[in-house]
C-alpha cells in the first residue's frame, strides 16, 4: 500500500544514448528522467486542481493536454519538463526530464503546485451547509487548492489581473511570458517557462508595453523583483506570519494593496482562510453559478471560516463550468 504523501520513484539516464543530451537554447547538458507515482488524500481530481491552476484556457505556461499536465518550470541547470496523469484514484503519475541534480526540486515543486496531500474535507463539510453552494461543491469533490511554484509567479499573476477582466489579463500575462520566457522544445510542441525576476528585471520599457502592461504594473512588478533578488522579501517571511500580517509585509511594497495580496496568499502560498472581496470576477462568477441561484456571499464566508479560500477556486469552477471549459462532472 502506498501511503498518502509517499512517493515511489524510478530513475534512469540512458547511457550514450541521444536522449540523455537535450538542447535547450544555447544550452546542453546532461539530464535525468525520472518517474515517480505520489499518492493523494482522496478524493482528489487532477482535471479540476489544474483547471483552476490555469484559470483560463488561453495560459500558455501551464498545459493540460488529454488529462495530462505538462509544464517547464526553471531551474539553475536548465529547464525541467513535468508531466503528471492521474491514471488511479489514489495516485498521480509524474514523468520528470531534468538536467542531472534538479529532478528532486521538480517534483517538490510540482507537489506544491497539485496539493496531492492537502486534505479539504472540512471545505466540504462547510459547503454542505449553503444551500446555494453545497450541490455544486459536491459535483466538484476532488478539487484542490493549486498554488504557484514560485512566490514571483503568484505577484505577477495577482498583478496583472488587477482591475481588468479576465480574457484582458491573460492576453497580455501571455504575451509577456512569451516575450521574456525561455522556449523549451519537446516532442508534442514547445513548452514556455514562466520568466523570472531576472528576466523582468532585464526587460525594457518597450518590450513590456508592448506585451500591454501599463507603466504603474511595470513599476510594482519592478519592485517586487527588485525585492525578491535583494532578499529583502522572500516566502519564509510571509510564511512565519499569519495571514493578516503576510498581508501587511506585502502591502508594503507600493503598487499591491489588499485585494493583490490576497490573491497572492491564496494562489501562492496556498492560504485558505483568505477571499478576494470586492472581485469583479467573483461577481461574475456568482452569476454563472447552475441554476441561477441568488447567493449571498457575506452570508457564506463566515459559516465557510477557514475554509473560504476554497470557495474562491469553485467560483472559477463555475465560470469555466459554465463556458463549457470542464471535463462532464
Amino acid at each position: 500500500m502506498l501511503g498518502v504523501g509517499t512517493v515511489h520513484r524510478f530513475a534512469y539516464v540512458p547511457p550514450g544514448e541521444t536522449s540523455s543530451l537535450v538542447k535547450f537554447g544555447s544550452r546542453m547538458g546532461r539530464r535525468k528522467f525520472v518517474m515517480s507515482r505520489v499518492a493523494v488524500v482522496e478524493p482528489y481530481r487532477l482535471d479540476l486542481t489544474v483547471n483552476v491552476l490555469r484559470r483560463l484556457s488561453t495560459n500558455v505556461v501551464d498545459r493540460f493536454e488529454g488529462g495530462r499536465y505538462v509544464r517547464a518550470l526553471d531551474g539553475s541547470s536548465g529547464p525541467a519538463i513535468v508531466a503528471v496523469e492521474q491514471r488511479e484514484e489514489n495516485a498521480l503519475h509524474v514523468e520528470i526530464d531534468a538536467p542531472a541534480g534538479e529532478d528532486e526540486r521538480a517534483l517538490a515543486l510540482v507537489c506544491r503546485m497539485l496539493a496531492p496531500d492537502r486534505d479539504v474535507r472540512g471545505f466540504a463539510r462547510a459547503a454542505a451547509r449553503i444551500p446555494w453552494l453545497g450541490p455544486f461543491a459536491k459535483r466538484m469533490r476532488g478539487v484542490n487548492p493549486p498554488r504557484y511554484p514560485t512566490l514571483w509567479e503568484a505577484c505577477v499573476n495577482a498583478v496583472v489581473f488587477q482591475q481588468v477582466s479576465l480574457s484582458a489579463a491573460g492576453a497580455i500575462l501571455g504575451r509577456t511570458v512569451h516575450a521574456l520566457g525561455q522556449i523549451v522544445a519537446r516532442d508534442g510542441g514547445d513548452l514556455v517557462a514562466f520568466p523570472t525576476p531576472r528576466a523582468f528585471l532585464g526587460a525594457s520599457d518597450a518590450v513590456l508595453g508592448a506585451a500591454g502592461l501599463s507603466a504603474a504594473k511595470m513599476a510594482t512588478l519592478r519592485r517586487v523583483g527588485e525585492a525578491l533578488e535583494s532578499g529583502a522579501l522572500d516566502e519564509a517571511m510571509l510564511e512565519e506570519r499569519d495571514s493578516a500580517g503576510a498581508s501587511a509585509l506585502l502591502c508594503a511594497i507600493k503598487g499591491i494593496g489588499p485585494w493583490t495580496a490576497t490573491v497572492v496568499l491564496l494562489r501562492g502560498l496556498g492560504r485558505l482562510d483568505v477571499f478576494p472581496m470586492n472581485d469583479s470576477g467573483v461577481a461574475r462568477s456568482l452569476r454563472a453559478f447552475p441554476g441561477g441561484v441568488e447567493a449571498d456571499l457575506a452570508a457564506a464566508l463566515p459559516t465557510l471560516g477557514p475554509w473560504k479560500g476554497m470557495l474562491y477556486y469553485h467560483l472559477l469552477l463555475a465560470r469555466l463550468d459554465a463556458g463549457g471549459h470542464l471535463p462532464a462532472v
